[in-house]
């Protein structure tokens, strides 16, 4: 693509930036069109629509990287469409084929070529695709049309400066019910952590820790993100329960532990109470990649890990594992990336 962008890359943050083109489809009828590509970033909607009273409506979030050799590339994008068909069921939406899903994301990467941010400066294209129930409707009741999304912008690297650890605080709110929406990509899981986050930052801690809604005594998530540990006798550990949204970094991560770093891996109950276990911790998603846990502070005190300054020599290979396969200079395991 020949056209040029006065983007200072090495100065990206994580905020909105408009790009040329986005990707909308309609359903109606029973049925999807075929779907175009945009140039206006706003979207017109009926005042009745389901999406803004009643939050039917989900979202994705993944990423395009642009290799040492100039190609352009996604990471798993299959899984982003089947987490966000998970979604669509559970909101009784339409699913989206997974090869329209997988088209659209393309369509607009390549449209938007020219922000697709060079090799080595650590930026990335975040996409964004999303679903919402639109039309002329106001009963509890699912939409009779709905809209699906793809945009995206250039975004900086996570970690200014280097990947550094932060501290965490437990909180006592609750991010999901038992048996409700937890596990799926829904707004209004996330509309119900910018309070406790709020008061998580007041306090000076980077986000906060959510227990289990039932008993308050297991770790489910880490703000917007998921927990792993690792354990003394080096097993990555994560935890497992039907209110977590599944992340596709952290299945990657257990992936990468067990058969590039030959560690054993569990999926398994993270008990509060039982943090010594750990010797290293951190936080997963699409976003940070890793976030590495100094401390979390919880019953009046702060239990830190590997330290609050220094990252553990296992949470760093494996960034440097999963970040070397995004940008393509690690072998990645068959089916992860699809060229753009």
């Amino acid at each position: 693509m020949s056209k040029k962008v006065d983007i200072d890359w090495g100065n990206l943050g994580f905020s909105y930036i408009k790009t040329d083109y986005r990707y909308i489809s309609t359903w109606k009828d029973g049925k999807w069109d075929e779907g175009k590509l945009v140039t206006d970033n706003k979207l017109t909607i009926s005042e009745g629509s389901p999406a803004l009273h009643y939050g039917q409506q989900c979202f994705e979030g993944l990423k395009a990287y642009r290799t040492k050799t100039g190609e352009i590339q996604l990471f798993r994008p299959d899984q982003n469409a089947k987490r966000m068909n998970e979604s669509n069921k559970r909101l009784l939406m339409p699913e989206i084929p997974e090869e329209k899903f997988i088209d659209a994301v393309k369509q607009v990467v390549r449209a938007n070529e020219a922000y697709v941010p060079p090799y080595g400066t650590g930026a990335t294209l975040y996409i964004r695709p999303l679903m919402i129930g639109v039309g002329d409707s106001i009963g509890v009741s699912p939409a009779k049309e709905y809209l699906f999304c793809v945009f995206c912008m250039p975004v900086g690297p996570y970690f200014k400066g280097g990947m550094a650890p932060v501290n965490f605080i437990v909180s006592d709110y609750d991010r999901a019910a038992p048996h409700g929406t937890g596990a799926a990509k829904v707004g209004g899981n996330y509309a119900a952590s910018l309070y406790p986050h709020e008061l998580a930052a007041k306090s000076g801690f980077a986000d906060c820790i959510y227990l289990d809604p039932a008993t308050h005594t297991k770790i489910e998530e880490v703000g917007a993100a998921n927990f792993f540990g690792i354990t003394k006798d080096n097993v990555f550990v994560t935890p497992k329960s039907p209110s977590i949204l599944p992340s596709i970094t952290k299945y990657s991560l257990l992936y990468l532990a067990k058969e590039y770093l030959h560690m054993q891996v569990a999926e398994r109950d993270v008990f509060i109470n039982n943090l010594d276990e750990f010797k290293e911790a951190g936080a997963c998603g699409t976003a940070a990649v890793i976030t590495p846990i100094g401390g979390i502070f919880y019953n009046g005190a702060l239990h830190v890990f590997h330290s609050e300054t220094e990252v553990g020599p296992v949470t760093k290979k494996l960034y440097d594992t999963l970040y070397g396969i995004q940008f393509g200079d690690v072998e990645a395991p068959a089916g992860w990336i699809v060229k753009v």
